[in-house]
C-alpha cells in the first residue's frame, strides 16, 4: 500500500519578532501563505519495522536529521506503530531557502502516515504533533494562509489573499535560521504592520498587501549575504509589484498581478540567479481526504 502527498512551500507575507523567550526561542508574529511550488512525498509500507528515506537530492539527509524521518519516528513512538515505511522525497523546493521545504515534507509525512497507518487523527492533532518537530511544521500541516504566533506553532487560519503570481529567486547559498536569529538585534527592529497585512488580506486589497509586506530578518540576512540585496534590487527593477525575502532567506520573492509583466521579471532574474521559479499563490488550506 502507498500514499502520495503534496508538500507545498510557504512564503512569509509578514514576519515580526517580538522578543527572545525564556526557552531560547523567539516570540514571533507572522502571516504565511502557501504557493504552488511543492515537493512530492511517496509513502510506502515496508515489511520490516524501519524508516527509510529515499531522495536523489544530495542535500537531503537520509537519517534522523531529516524532518520527515522525525515525523515518522514521532508517530511510531507515540502510537506504538510496529510497521515500517519507505519515504521517497522528490524535491522541487530549494533546500535551506526560507520556504519551509523540510517542514512541509514533515507535515506531508504526518498527513500521509495518518492515512497509511489508519491513525484517524485530525489536522489539529497532527499540527500539535508537528510543533514537536519544528516551528513551521504546524502551519504546513494545515497549509493555506495563517497568522502564526508563539514560536510559530500557534496557528490562526485566515482567508487566502487574492490570486497573483509569485516569482522566487534563490541565490546559490544556504542560510542558517539559527545564525540569522543570533545576529538579530531586537532593540533595533522596525516592526512590520502584521495586523495591517491581515486586514489587507481580509479586504482582498492587493495593493495594500504589497504595501504591508515586511520581514525583520531581511536586513540581517542582506547584511551577511549581499547577493540577497542585489536580487531584491533587480526584482524591483524588472517590475515586480512588491518584493520581500521569505523567512530567514536567502530566497527573495516578488508579487506580480499581471501575467504580461511576469515574463519580464522571470526572464530578467534568470541572468542573476540559477534557481528562479514563477508560480501561483495557493493560499487555500489542505483538507484530509
Amino acid at each position: 500500500m502507498r500514499v502520495l502527498e503534496k508538500a507545498p512551500a510557504k512564503i512569509n507575507l509578514s514576519l515580526d519578532v517580538l522578543h527572545k523567550r525564556s526557552d531560547g526561542y523567539h516570540e514571533v508574529n507572522m502571516v504565511m501563505t502557501t504557493i504552488d511550488l511543492a515537493d512530492r512525498i511517496d509513502l510506502k509500507l515496508l515489511d520490516e519495522n524501519k524508516i527509510r528515506i529515499i531522495s536523489h537530492n544530495r542535500f537531503v539527509p537520509d537519517d534522523d536529521r531529516n524532518l520527515a524521518y522525525q515525523a515518522a519516528q514521532l508517530l511510531k513512538d507515540r502510537f506504538g506503530i510496529q510497521k515500517g515505511v519507505a519515504i521517497t522525497i522528490s524535491k522541487c523546493i530549494p533546500v535551506a531557502a526560507g520556504l519551509a521545504g523540510g517542514s512541509s515534507d514533515a507535515a506531508a509525512t504526518l498527513r500521509g502516515l495518518n492515512k497509511l497507518w489508519n491513525l484517524d487523527l485530525s489536522l489539529d492533532d497532527l499540527a500539535k504533533l508537528g510543533a514537536e518537530i519544528g516551528s513551521d511544521v504546524s502551519f504546513c500541516v494545515y497549509g493555506g494562509t495563517a497568522v502564526a504566533t508563539g514560536r510559530g506553532e500557534k496557528i490562526e487560519l485566515i482567508d487566502p489573499p487574492p490570486h497573483c503570481w509569485v516569482v522566487l529567486a534563490k541565490p546559490d547559498i544556504g542560510v542558517s535560521t539559527a545564525e540569522i536569529y543570533r545576529h538579530l538585534k531586537i532593540n533595533d527592529i522596525e516592526h512590520p504592520d502584521v495586523s495591517g497585512m491581515v486586514n489587507a488580506i481580509k479586504d482582498q486589497n492587493y495593493q495594500e498587501i504589497c504595501a504591508k509586506l515586511g520581514n525583520v530578518l531581511e536586513s540581517v540576512t542582506m547584511k551577511m549575504y549581499p547577493e540577497v540585496a542585489l536580487i531584491k534590487e533587480q526584482m524591483k527593477r524588472f517590475g515586480a509589484d512588491a518584493v520581500l525575502m521569505s523567512g530567514s532567506g536567502p530566497t527573495v520573492y516578488g508579487l506580480v498581478q499581471h501575467e504580461s509583466r511576469l515574463h519580464r521579471v522571470y526572464n530578467g532574474l534568470r541572468g542573476f540567479c540559477d534557481q528562479v521559479y514563477a508560480v501561483r499563490m495557493l493560499g487555500d488550506r489542505i483538507a484530509l481526504d
